[in-house]
């Protein structure tokens, strides 16, 4: 039974041993750190509509500076640092998903307004806080009692780059040997270009496409979660480009319908997606949600029911590693911060708005830190959860004679705050994991979650005001990808040109699902990712299986996790440099595009690299460690 596995599990660090966890230093690197991976990621994600997380690469920077330059022993520390700092990445993702809307509203028409300094800065904290709060009694429901479940591949992979940074030796050579090869390969692809990291190809005859994002990490998250998990994400990805598409193209023929603005026929494959399969993958991803709310309702009731038992006891009588931000906390906090969306003028959010914030926030914060649980947070579809949240806010802000662009910005504002939300909770139960683990104070790791969050919310203002300065939002200047989807969303709600029956579609299809006894979020976040992200994944979880398969010793697969953990490592902190470098320009021309080679090899360099990217998985996982 699950609970006896949990009465088993032993962390690295004893609860009854107390090492140095939030010190001094912790604290200072981990800001640092939030701000930092904050900026890179807000630009990373404005530019491509992606981010990637923070937590790894942090952990990895600690590491390098409390164990290698100051010579310290300290993984609580070096987890702490993890923790607040991949607070800024989260809190960052969360924002430019969606308040560029605000901004190209604002360069359209004199009626919208320019958001300010300070209204990013409170939305942002008032959504990051929430998010930590939200996530805190869910934590025994989903790490505790789910643990052996629940995969956490990248909390996971981060607690082992810890131990292994801990424990030295062959352990630590693999995970560093894999996050070399990562850094190295990433910079090849995104850094030098010399061959692309999507291929892509259009099938004519199969009225589809098809292709890869050849990408370390995707590969070390299949490979972490395994095949039965990455094989329902592939099977979402195959619904969508091999039924769903098809089916569209053959019966759209030279139509156009809403919500496209192009005949079907000119569309290839990303345009079907984009227009259309969004759509549906939204609705299947919202009714996904609902059902595992439903499920998890149990388990969150129980961890609400021992918080409340908890109000009497003496702090010594709570177990170290057991120690939750008390319940009467979180609460008020909760209680307080809704009160403060409906009542600063600086947010405009009705109360009907700050009623959808607390219901959808704990919603969505339940769901994504499943979802984080399932396919780690770089692959956590927040954006579909908040379409979901869009669909109903801006339609209740309609009915209730909120329209025109006062309407829009409030719907906007109710999104941007449930999109933090979802993302720290994610954040936030990714890093609990990893704790977890390693043996770190829970309660400890949730008040650097909240550090992190207010560092990281008293900078992203700065940081979108100065980018909508250099670059611009929207067409002619970073693209914004998700915002402009968001954007879209609200405005076809207020004009009545949403497509309700693509969503109704994709509601029908989750419940088919469920109803054939499939986990319906994993198949619906793989109809909503493009089936390039899903086809690594499924690779990564294959490797794995052919080691199952020939049932090799534990030795053996778990030096694939390990060196799976370092893949994501280093294609994380390559990640941020780049976007960093991005920023630097020679000549007024950025030096990415200095150093570019523009794909030099093709199609054909993209598979060869790749298929030795998986050739090293299998090496360094049946290498065998050398004899003292």
């Amino acid at each position: 039974m699950q609970n006896d596995n949990n009465k088993e599990f032993k962390p690295y660090i004893p609860a009854d041993k107390v090492m140095p966890e939030m010190t001094g230093m912790s604290i200072f690197l981990g800001l640092v750190l939030a701000v930092v991976f904050g900026a890179a990621n807000a630009y990373l994600g404005l530019m491509v509509g992606m981010t990637v997380s923070a937590s790894i690469p942090a952990a990895v920077i600690s590491m390098g500076i409390i164990r290698y330059v100051l010579k310290k022993d300290s993984i609580l520390e070096n987890n702490m640092v993890q923790t607040i700092g991949s607070a800024g990445e989260s809190l960052a993702a969360g924002a430019i998903f969606t308040l560029p809307a605000l901004f190209m509203w604002a360069n359209e028409s004199d009626e919208a307004v320019m958001p300010s300094f300070l209204t990013i800065t409170v939305i942002a904290l008032l959504g990051g806080i929430l998010g930590v709060l939200f996530m805190v009694p869910l934590r025994t429901a989903l790490i505790v009692e789910e643990h052996g479940k629940l995969p956490f591949p990248e909390g996971t992979a981060c607690a082992e780059v810890l131990l292994a940074g801990e424990e030295g030796g062959d352990k630590s050579k693999v995970v560093f040997s894999g996050l070399g090869l990562s850094a190295i390969y990433k910079f090849l692809t995104e850094g030098f270009k010399i061959f692309p990291s999507e291929i892509h190809f259009e099938l004519p005859a199969l009225r589809t496409g098809v292709g890869a994002d050849v990408l370390p990490a995707l590969v070390g998250v299949g490979y972490i979660t395994g095949l039965k998990i990455s094989s329902y994400l592939f099977a979402g990805g195959v619904i969508g480009w091999f039924v769903i598409i098809p089916l569209i193209s053959f019966f759209g023929g030279d139509a156009t319908l809403a919500p496209g603005t192009t005949p079907i026929s000119e569309l290839d494959s990303f345009g079907i997606w984009s227009s259309y399969l969004k759509y549906i993958a939204a609705g299947a991803v919202a009714t996904g949600g609902i059902i595992s709310l439903l499920k998890s309702m149990p388990s969150i009731i129980k961890a609400f029911a021992n918080g409340i038992r908890q109000f009497g006891h003496k702090e010594d009588t709570i177990v170290r590693t057991n120690k939750d931000l008390p319940i009467q906390f979180v609460l008020g906090g909760v209680a307080l911060l809704i009160l403060l969306i409906w009542l600063l003028p600086v947010v405009p959010v009705n109360l009907v708005g700050a009623i959808i914030i607390i219901v959808f926030g704990f919603f969505f914060a339940t769901v994504s830190s499943r979802m984080v649980g399932l396919v780690g947070s770089s692959n956590n579809p927040v954006s579909g959860m908040v379409i979901a949240t869009l669909l109903f806010a801006t339609t209740i802000l309609k009915v209730t004679g909120n329209t025109g662009y006062a309407g829009m910005t409030s719907a906007i504002c109710i999104g941007t705050i449930i999109c933090i939300v979802a993302a720290m909770a994610g954040d936030t139960s990714q890093d609990l994991k990893t704790g977890y683990i390693v043996g770190a104070t829970p309660i400890k790791q949730q008040m650097g979650e909240l550090m992190g969050a207010v560092v990281a919310a008293l900078s992203i203002g700065g940081i979108m005001l100065l980018l909508n300065k250099s670059y611009g939002f929207g067409e002619g200047g970073l693209a914004a990808p998700q915002a402009s989807l968001m954007k879209m969303v609200v405005e076809g709600v207020m004009n009545g040109t949403l497509p309700w029956d693509l969503i109704i579609i994709g509601v029908a299809i989750a419940i088919v699902i469920e109803i054939m006894g499939l986990p319906v979020l994993p198949v619906a976040i793989g109809l909503y990712l493009p089936i390039h992200l899903s086809v690594p994944m499924f690779i990564g979880g294959l490797i794995r299986e052919y080691f199952e398969r020939k049932k090799s010793d534990k030795e053996t697969i778990d030096k694939g996790v390990l060196y799976c953990s370092g893949l994501i490592a280093g294609e994380g902190i390559v990640g941020i440099l780049i976007a960093v470098l991005a920023l630097i320009t020679v000549n007024g021309t950025a030096l990415t595009d200095v150093i570019s080679l523009n794909g030099i090899t093709g199609n054909f360099g993209s598979i060869v690299f790749f298929a030795v990217l998986c050739a090293s998985v299998v090496y360094f996982s049946v290498k065998k460690s050398k004899k003292k």
